[in-house]
């Protein structure tokens, strides 16, 4: 149910964003006319939702770690990066690493809907192939074997990592 909420932050960004800034910019004479970018917008909107969800897969990685493990390196007389490197990195990549995987494809295909906003990415030159031929489903069906290769050799690659 992510898709929705991701869409509608995106159109907010894109469209109040811009409006917003206009205008403070009036009110304060600090600026004159600002236009967000259609790749500004996708870009920073997809960036701050992810940022969180990767943040807190990180976060709840580290607390999965016991707290025994940590004070035992620091009655050894380690170093809190000395720790971290030891420690709580390597142990942090193991716990974290299925949800950074469902996060990150998750990301993947979220960046099908900056097509909303105009911003010329897979979806959108499908679709823009699709009106000057009329074949629809073999410029989706395109799109869709490219994000489902996209996914499978993501899936391929984070499978081996989480092998090592």
């Amino acid at each position: 149910m992510r898709g929705l909420p991701d869409l509608v932050l995106i159109l907010l960004v894109f469209f109040g964003g811009q409006v917003t800034l206009n205008n403070i910019g009036a009110m304060t004479g600090l600026w004159g006319y600002v236009e967000v970018s259609q790749f500004a917008a996708g870009a920073g909107t997809i960036g701050v939702i992810f940022g969180a969800y990767f943040t807190e897969t990180f976060r709840g990685a580290i607390m999965a770690i016991p707290r025994g493990q940590i004070e035992a390196g620091l009655s050894c007389g380690m170093h809190k990066s000395l720790i971290f490197r030891h420690i709580i990195g390597p142990q942090m990549i193991r716990f974290g690493l299925p949800g950074f995987t469902n996060n990150w494809l998750v990301q993947l295909k979220t960046t099908a809907l900056v097509s909303v906003i105009g911003l010329q990415d897979l979806v959108y030159n499908a679709f823009t192939a699709w009106r000057s031929t009329g074949q629809l489903f073999t410029f989706m069906a395109a799109a869709f074997a490219i994000y489902l290769l996209l996914t499978g050799v993501s899936d391929l690659l984070f499978r081996a990592v989480e092998r090592r």
